[in-house]
């Protein structure tokens, strides 16, 4: 349709933002970025896989298969084909189906559940190569975190609005745009939707079957950053500049006057081409909420160092972070539930994904037992060190030792990252169980080598089960 009369005023952060987004497929990306890239890809592939087989992602599927849907992507772990939109939803939802997926810490998100399931689809409806999917789940990356930065980060989220899904819906947008290879102007309006889409309420905490609160960190923001840029690429047009001019995007989030926040829309913008925030966004070790990483990082070297049992303890003591502590005390959800976590441990001396998610062991007797002598304590001098999540544990021993472990740095975490074998092990251990040993090996093996891969439909055969 021909626009008529004058272009509104279009702002310098705007243009920017928009010739950024638009111009990213053809920037090569720093090698380290790259790499950093490929672990995050194969990470959140492999939460989708092993997130197939839970009730969110096997609630997801259902729910899609009753859409139909034109053949433009694979829904993964399954051999169901549907459109991008569709597609991103259920991965989305898969990828946070339990506690395996990326977070990036100082927005308060996880990331890929939401960048990377919208990059998957788009790629495989565009039939994108392998380098053009890793750029676009930087792009994403990048678009998130600056977007919750913009909007305060923590003290938003603390106002009861989701950041989990602000920041990624921005990201998926982002990112298929440039898969969908979106103009400058054109980038303006997928921006535009996506603002109009863009929601959530902290409330997904009472979520105890983890349903929702998949769709709201994962399934949501895919499908909404997809919807974005396959609308505008089918020629919807929309608002020149959300950002800024009258009831523009940051406006509906200004609540300086009541709380003291005040949004910085120029954090989009900043050092984009030369932060990478995927290199700051964090992979987890363990199949568990974010709060417990740490703890479980410190039991284990106890439990190696000193060659600790179950039997051996009389009292363990776990501190955190106040907020950690209260979202993971006695939860009804095996994995978000710090003191089952830390029993679990002990008893089997690991934190298999299998046993983590094995709901029956929330009734296991020495499980149980054990819990009974477990403390957990929430400390404001930790709370002050976030994003930085610290977990210390004190073990007394029947004999009356005292052992002490304070984690600072999880491993997996941008101060203290997983090395490429250490990736692969986890992403590996979670995907042959639902795609068989040979198949896991053959698609880890081509995300190392994603540059390879000419149209991203080839990953399919790969990623159905």
């Amino acid at each position: 349709m021909k626009k008529t009369g004058a272009t509104p005023g279009i702002s310098p952060l705007m243009r920017t933002l928009a010739a950024y987004i638009a111009g990213a497929r053809n920037k090569p990306l720093p090698k380290a970025v790259t790499e950093k890239t490929k672990h995050h890809l194969l990470d959140t592939i492999a939460a989708m896989v092993s997130g197939s087989r839970l009730v969110p992602g096997k609630m997801a599927l259902a729910y899609v298969q009753t859409l139909g849907g034109h053949k433009e992507a694979t829904v993964v772990g399954s051999r169901f084909v549907t459109n991008a939109v569709n597609a991103a939803l259920a991965n989305g939802m898969q990828a946070h189906a339990d506690e395996t997926d990326d977070s990036h810490a100082g927005s308060l998100m996880h990331p890929g559940c939401g960048i990377v399931s919208a990059s998957l689809a788009m790629a495989e409806r565009e039939q994108r190569d392998g380098t053009a999917l890793l750029r676009a789940v930087a792009l994403g990356y990048d678009i998130a975190a600056r977007l919750n930065l913009s909007l305060g980060g923590n003290k938003f989220s603390n106002l009861g609005h989701m950041t989990h899904c602000f920041g990624p819906t921005f990201g998926a947008a982002a990112a298929g745009s440039s898969l969908a290879h979106l103009s400058a102007d054109q980038v303006r309006h997928a921006l535009s939707y996506t603002a109009q889409q863009v929601c959530g309420l902290s409330s997904y905490a009472r979520d105890l079957e983890h349903i929702e609160k998949a769709f709201d960190f994962g399934g949501m923001a895919a499908r909404n950053g997809v919807t974005s840029a396959t609308m505008v690429a089918a020629g919807c047009t929309g608002v020149e500049d959300v950002f800024s001019g009258e009831r523009n995007f940051y406006m509906a989030y200004d609540e300086s006057l009541r709380h003291g926040l005040k949004p910085k829309p120029e954090i989009l913008v900043r050092d984009l081409g030369k932060t990478y925030e995927i290199v700051n966004t964090n992979i987890k070790r363990w199949s568990v909420g974010s709060p417990i990483q740490a703890p479980l990082d410190s039991l284990l070297a106890l439990i190696r160092a000193e060659n600790i049992k179950a039997t051996d303890v009389k009292e363990l003591v776990v501190t955190v972070y106040t907020q950690g502590a209260r979202i993971t005390n006695n939860r009804d959800m095996s994995d978000i539930n710090m003191q089952h976590m830390c029993a679990l441990m002990l008893v089997d001396g690991y934190a298999s994904f299998e046993a983590t998610h094995d709901m029956s062991r929330m009734k296991d007797p020495r499980v149980l037992a054990l819990r009974k002598r477990i403390r957990l304590i929430g400390d404001e001098k930790l709370e002050e060190l976030r994003p930085e999540k610290h977990g210390i544990i004190d073990i007394t021993l029947n004999n009356g030792r005292k052992l002490h472990h304070h984690t600072k740095a999880v491993l997996g975490t941008s101060q203290n990252p997983m090395l490429r074998a250490e990736v692969d092990e986890k992403c590996y251990d979670l995907m042959a169980p639902v795609l068989g040993k040979k198949r896991a090996r053959t698609l880890c093996d081509a995300v190392w080598s994603i540059e390879k891969v000419k149209n991203a439909r080839r990953l399919r055969p790969l990623l159905q089960a």
